[in-house]
């Protein structure tokens, strides 16, 4: 009996790890051609051999099944550590949209609402002043508040509404968003070794960049940072443990943290830094991934296969392998277009929705992907978009900070000349 019992859980186990795996096909059985997938190869070193990068990892996915998976270059130059597929990457800013589907599955279970006030989780963002520069503020009555004459010499108005976590969501709230915001942000203490609860309440202080819904401005932090405080204070959880919770072990992920154990981090590519036409070796990421401090705005690490069950997620309409996170219609909504291209701040064709790009108009955008297409990017090079029409994931980690971005479109192009027949699962 014990044998027999022994015997079960082993299979069990077999079973469950089998289980966390996405399934890998043959291209050409999702309509994609083997041959024309190896340009992506061609496209990745080509930018290695012009010193943009050192090496990536690049993954495609259709209707569910792995068709590309594939390792380039180096992991580190001056070893020759060659690149694995399962390197571990600082994600950057594709943590936002992990954030953001936080965000949402709270809005499901009815703790939150998009409309409500940040102040309803932080009180301290109820008062919130907002950012005029010198010239701004002569055109109005005399009296205002000055504000840190350095760098940025500036005065601050009363915002005319409060902000929702909607505006965090999509970038138009002003928090974090320019220079005189953000140097007042630099001023309060710093990150490592706070928790959000300690960090995010002094956010209340310093002024938004403009007045809220007025424009979109990128939050590189402080706004998706925020986010995860509320996911604490709405779900009683820590960032990291809702997200490990309620995200990542009911997808069967495993590699994918704020802070992976050591015996993980040993398998992080070197960060560079491109200049003067060469690679230099770069650590200054290091102030943002500490074991106590969980932004939501760009902390998180991840192997491409783990990111790729949650953008296959989001692709089947919140569910993978029968496990579902949101509702289909949740998803819509998350990729449906909140700030149109014609707002302020944003570019033609792409628009943005809760936490994603929107592609409204491919040719305006200069994209080589499908309308209906979101995702985002990360400081590092990091690029993933969703493409609903083709039932595309396509993903490509890097790890250079300043890498040039015609990667991004490059990448795009190679995976969309792939695909050479028209079909979906349902016809399988």
């Amino acid at each position: 009996m014990r044998r027999t019992a022994k015997t079960a859980l082993f299979f069990l186990t077999v079973l469950s790890l089998t289980a966390a795996k996405l399934p890998e096909t043959k291209p050409e059985d999702v309509g994609l051609s083997t041959e024309r997938l190896q340009r992506i190869h061609e496209t990745i070193q080509s930018h290695i051999d012009s010193k943009d990068i050192s090496g990536a990892v690049t993954l495609v996915m259709r209707m569910g099944r792995i068709a590309h998976l594939e390792a380039h270059g180096f992991a580190d130059v001056d070893s020759k550590k060659v690149m694995k597929k399962d390197a571990l990457f600082r994600i950057w800013s594709m943590s936002k949209p992990v954030a953001g589907a936080s965000i949402l599955m709270l809005m499901e279970e009815g703790k939150l609402r998009l409309n409500d006030p940040v102040s309803r989780f932080i009180p301290e963002f109820k008062d919130l002043k907002v950012a005029i520069t010198q010239e701004q503020a002569a055109a109005l009555t005399p009296g205002l508040q000055p504000g840190t004459p350095q760098p940025v010499h500036f005065y601050t108005v009363p915002a005319t509404r409060e902000i929702t976590i909607q505006d965090l969501l999509t970038h138009v709230s002003g928090l974090g968003s320019g220079p005189m915001s953000s140097s007042e942000i630099r001023k309060i203490s710093a990150r490592p070794g706070k928790t959000l609860g300690e960090y995010i309440p002094r956010l209340g202080a310093t002024p938004l960049e403009f007045q809220p819904g007025s424009r979109w401005t990128y939050s590189p932090l402080a706004a998706f940072d925020t986010l995860g405080r509320v996911v604490e204070i709405a779900s009683g959880l820590p960032f990291d443990e809702f997200l490990r919770q309620r995200m990542f072990d009911p997808l069967g992920i495993s590699d994918f943290a704020f802070q992976p154990p050591d015996d993980v981090l040993q398998r992080l590519p070197t960060t560079y830094h491109r200049a003067k036409g060469e690679l230099q070796k770069s650590d200054a990421i290091n102030n943002l991934f500490d074991a106590t401090y969980f932004s939501g705005g760009g902390g998180l690490m991840a192997t491409i296969e783990e990111y790729a069950k949650f953008a296959e997620m989001l692709l089947e309409g919140g569910q993978l392998k029968g496990k579902r996170l949101l509702s289909p219609k949740t998803v819509d909504l998350m990729s449906s277009v909140f700030v149109p291209d014609t707002v302020a701040g944003r570019s033609p064709g792409k628009a943005f929705g809760l936490s994603v790009q929107v592609i409204t108009d491919a040719v305006a955008a200069g994209q080589r992907v499908s309308n209906g297409s979101f995702g985002w990017d990360g400081a590092y090079g990091t690029h993933f978009w969703i493409d609903p029409k083709e039932e595309i994931v396509g993903i490509m980690m890097i790890q250079t900070d300043n890498p040039n971005r015609q990667l991004d479109r490059d990448f795009e192009n190679a995976v969309m000349q792939a695909v050479v027949e028209q079909i979906s699962r349902n016809s399988n």
